[in-house]
């Protein structure tokens, strides 16, 4: 039982961190490496507004939010959608967009380090709370109760506005949203930006109770893709469920075999997925 609640807890913060990236190749087919060190970002906003400022990341959050969003669709905008319009074959667009967002998340980093080189962590809610009987950090819950809250959002938004719909239009087919009058360019440019959010708020959860450092990006950004290909590209519900069977895997190894092999047990999921299962756990087999 301590496994698995505490897998649930790790898992739902995963599942920020897969969703965002899961919009933004899901619907504007950008693969986007630069996707954790936006996380740490995040991260390191919430650090630094409460060690400076003692602003709650409860409040951080929210602050983040505004800026994340504007930011990605200006990168969008700016340095990625130049690359969309060149392109003449997905492949060659994710060809592009890899190379693009590689060089941007040493960007991101350079600037990161700049800004505060070191390890950075800070104790918010640091406190033993007890669950059905395991004892688990109150930082966890709050950040597992902030997963669970953009995440139903997030699926609302989706499933019951007309943009949501437009989204899922566009992530289905871009040619066929374009010919009933789905504006493509914008919907992608908002997919990317709404997907840079959650992955910021993300940040910010985590934060609470990961010790970070401007490197670790690349971590988060190999267990989003993982999440998304074992989900599927482009279904938020499975990268829910992925990201969910991620967190028990990691603690189930690290609790009972070796900390130091729950990257080791990603991996090994990841590969077993592109063998026997590459839809995604809720996707269909190709005719």
């Amino acid at each position: 039982m301590d496994i698995l609640i505490s897998g649930l807890l790790l898992g739902g913060t995963y599942a920020l961190i897969a969703m965002g990236l899961n919009l933004q190749y899901g619907v504007a087919r950008i693969m986007n490496l630069a996707n954790g060190e936006v996380l740490v970002m995040g991260a390191l906003a919430s650090f630094l507004a409460f060690t400076a400022a003692s602003i709650s990341p409860l409040i951080t959050v929210f602050l983040v939010a505004p800026l994340a969003f504007a930011t990605s669709w200006l990168v969008y905008r700016v340095l990625l959608l130049p690359l969309v319009r060149r392109a003449k074959t997905q492949g060659q667009l994710e060809v592009d967009s890899i190379l693009a967002t590689f060089g941007m998340a040493f960007i991101l980093v350079g600037t990161m380090v700049l800004i505060y080189p070191e390890l950075f962590a800070y104790s918010f809610l640091a406190v033993p709370v007890d669950v059905a009987g395991t004892t688990v950090a109150a930082n966890r819950l709050v950040a597992f109760g902030g997963a669970v809250a953009i995440s139903l959002a997030l699926y609302l938004w989706l499933d019951r506005s007309n943009a949501g719909l437009a989204v899922r239009a566009v992530a289905v087919s871009p040619m066929a949203a374009g010919l009933v009058g789905i504006n493509v360019e914008r919907i992608s440019a908002l997919a990317f930006a709404i997907g840079g959010t959650i992955t910021a708020m993300g940040g910010v959860l985590i934060s609470t109770f990961v010790t970070l450092d401007p490197s670790f990006g690349v971590i988060f950004t190999m267990k989003a893709l993982i999440i998304v290909i074992m989900g599927g590209v482009g279904d938020i519900r499975g990268a829910i469920v992925a990201a969910l069977i991620l967190g028990v895997v990691e603690t189930a190894v690290a609790t009972l075999i070796d900390p130091g092999l729950t990257l080791a047990a990603a991996y090994t999921i990841f590969l077993l997925v592109l063998l026997f299962r590459p839809q995604g756990l809720f996707g269909r087999r190709p005719a």
